[in-house]
């Protein structure tokens, strides 16, 4: 029902994705229950977006780099206290905020986007798992993103039967650009700039439309030649 073309950078074609739900909702009516993308638009503030200002069920992978690799303990071994606003680590303590009151209080969020939770360095000093948890530092921190609640909301999903049936819609939809290069020929753009490029995908997706509407209509009695 759309094309927005875009350069081949993730956040282009994130802003591409917003524009063409926000133009199908102005312009044709429709709001749709849910987005299915692959891990590039599963960013935190593209899950916001969708969650808290469209309502739209996000059966994308969050985009997620908090797994570490050198064997110690990663944000997902921790346990976040929705209610109490804290962490809590495999051993049982509490990372909060702020672990002790200053006279100025230090902003809670930074530049990113991003929360800071903080173990206590007297819990960290006397427990049994520091090796696997902060080897190298003193205390343990966990980052949260203001954005954390509509990843949750990505992850429950993701464990969802309705999310395994959007992956396998989304194969069909991804032969679209498989049929645009193989019976198209659209392998290359003819048109420069970034106008020339808009009206050849609209072209080019006229045409897949016409392909489908003459599968689906039905027709009559066909006419023997003569």
């Amino acid at each position: 029902v759309d094309v927005e073309p875009s350069t081949a950078v993730r956040q282009a074609e994130v802003t591409a994705a917003k524009t063409m739900i926000e133009r199908a909702h102005d312009e044709l009516g429709l709001w749709p229950e849910r987005l299915i993308a692959d891990t590039g638009y599963g960013s935190a503030e593209m899950l916001n977006w969708l969650v808290h200002e469209r309502g739209i069920e996000p059966h994308i992978p969050v985009f997620d780099k908090s797994r570490r690799k050198d064997g110690t303990f990663s944000r997902d071994d921790f346990t976040y206290d929705h209610k109490a606003d804290t962490y809590i680590c495999p051993g049982g303590k509490t990372l909060r905020q702020r672990q002790k009151t200053y006279r100025v209080p230090h902003p809670l969020v930074d530049e990113n986007g991003m929360m800071r939770y903080r173990a206590s360095k007297l819990d960290c000093d006397a427990c049994a798992l520091k090796p696997r948890c902060c080897p190298k530092e003193p205390a343990r921190k966990v980052l949260r993103s203001i954005y954390e609640g509509a990843r949750d909301m990505a992850r429950d999903i993701a464990k969802t039967d309705a999310y395994q049936i959007s992956r396998y819609q989304r194969k069909k939809v991804e032969m679209l650009f498989a049929h645009l290069k193989r019976i198209l020929k659209l392998d290359r753009l003819r048109l420069r700039g970034p106008c020339g490029a808009r009206d050849e995908f609209h072209l080019a997706a006229i045409a897949q439309n016409l392909r489908k509407l003459a599968k689906i209509c039905t027709l009559g009695t066909p006419i023997r030649a003569t």
